[in-house]
């Protein structure tokens, strides 16, 4: 057991606990250190399905705090950032993404209910696209292979199109229509926007034969 006696101001301070220093939040129910979570056997379910949703935030956090912590380096330390680098667990590639993206995101911008996968997806993009993007992910709680999947498709659209042709339409579908759009979608083997598309077109087409009759 730890020692509960006051420390003295003119002694060193103690180091850090080794299980309380990751700070996630799990010390009272479970053993934590470098390598190892060790649960209670008595653990309950609801208990277990805390902890893990604890665990997942934090792995989507430590990738901002790592990019935010790259990107104070380059900024602050430049002749010294490269060696930092070298200094951790992550492959350069890696680090290079997550310092990408936290410096595409200032913190205002990043959506809490997205996660860092879903902002790498559009990264890349301009500022007002990267907003579009996140604010449809966000209200239709797209994964992040959905919201790929739509980015991609829009850019072989686009790319058809050819430039000067990209028109963009905002729709608010309720959770229930989303979901009927996308189950169709499914079933015809397609994107949803294409599914959309071809829907609209379609519909044109009726509407031009019936006013021809």
């Amino acid at each position: 057991m730890a020692s509960t006696k006051p420390h003295d101001p003119a002694e060193p301070a103690p180091p850090p606990d080794p299980v309380r220093g990751y700070g996630i939040g799990l010390e009272a129910v479970a053993v934590v250190d470098r390598t190892r979570l060790q649960l209670p056997e008595d653990l309950n379910l609801q208990a277990w399905c805390r902890i893990g949703t604890r665990l997942v935030t934090v792995c989507d956090s430590s990738a901002w705090w790592i990019g935010d912590w790259l990107v104070f380096g380059h900024d602050r330390y430049p002749d010294r950032y490269r060696r930092a680098m070298t200094e951790t667990t992550l492959d350069y590639q890696t680090l290079r993404n997550y310092a990408w993206v936290a410096r595409a995101f200032v913190p205002s911008r990043r959506r809490d209910t997205l996660t860092f996968q879903h902002h790498m997806e559009v990264a890349a993009l301009p500022e007002v696209e990267q907003d579009h993007w996140l604010d449809f992910a966000v209200r239709l709680k797209w994964s992040r292979n959905e919201l790929r999947r739509h980015v991609k498709a829009n850019a072989r659209r686009a790319g058809r199109r050819g430039p000067g042709h990209n028109v963009s339409l905002q729709l608010e579908p309720s959770r229930e229509q989303y979901q009927r759009w996308l189950e169709a979608a499914e079933r015809e083997q397609t994107d949803l926007q294409e599914w959309i598309v071809g829907e609209l077109d379609r519909a044109v087409r009726a509407a031009a034969g019936s006013g021809h009759r």
